[in-house]
């Protein structure tokens, strides 16, 4: 599903990947892990193409990314990844249902069309009486629901996820865990997530372990 070669960064004189490589196969969960500073996040924006290498290259769901023009990885991005940050990123003006709908209507799905495959996610979320609710009315956990449903309403390849347990508490952090693992169990996503959460990796299918730059062998 992913295969990273070779990845290089730099911002700077400071080279912050140095020739990282992975894989992740499609429907495994794994956890990148590593202490601050050490790369996971640029290498997470590097493959969730909002940043790019300065050498090596990314493939997802057999498109190399690396060879794609800005038009058409702004198309790749929206249709094939879904992202799932620590501060949620909902957009305080419109309501849950509505942030969810955002990535299909950019994707041009017709607007009745996104608000049922919107709904259905918030459904399936357990998020069904807070369709109207607006960022500022949901608790964090519920943000963070919210979040998730907007990353999987394209369906995408991938899902990739950064500390997005980092602003929970413990109860909505399991819940997030757990729903991780639903969906994948129930919409067959494979999910990458950066985390310095401990219980998290450990649950995870597999840990890729980061530090200065570099991928640690196992």
């Amino acid at each position: 599903m992913i295969t990273a070669e070779n990845i290089t960064k730099s911002f700077g004189d400071l080279q912050v990947l140095k020739g990282v490589s992975l894989q992740v196969s499609k429907g495994e969960i794994v956890s990148i892990v590593g202490p601050s500073g050490a790369g996971k996040t640029t290498l997470l924006q590097i493959i969730g193409t909002l940043d790019k290498a300065d050498s090596g290259t990314v493939v997802i769901n057999q498109t190399n990314i690396s060879k794609l023009k800005e038009r058409d990885l702004a198309l790749f991005r929206n249709r094939e990844i879904g992202f799932i940050f620590q501060f949620h990123q909902l957009l305080p003006e419109f309501s849950a249902l509505e942030n969810v709908m955002i990535p299909a209507l950019i994707a041009k799905m017709p607007p009745r069309e996104a608000e049922h495959r919107a709904k259905e996610l918030l459904d399936f979320l357990k998020l069904s009486d807070r369709f109207d609710h607006k960022p500022a009315q949901l608790s964090g956990g519920e943000k963070q629901r919210v979040a998730a449903a907007r990353a999987v309403i394209n369906s995408p390849s991938v899902i990739l996820a950064d500390e997005p347990s980092g602003s929970l508490d413990s109860r909505n952090k399991e819940e997030l865990h757990r729903l991780f693992f639903d969906l994948r169990n129930e919409l067959g996503q494979t999910i990458v997530i950066v985390t310095h959460d401990q219980h998290l990796a450990a649950i995870s299918d597999r840990i890729i372990e980061m530090n200065d730059g570099m991928v640690c062998d196992s």
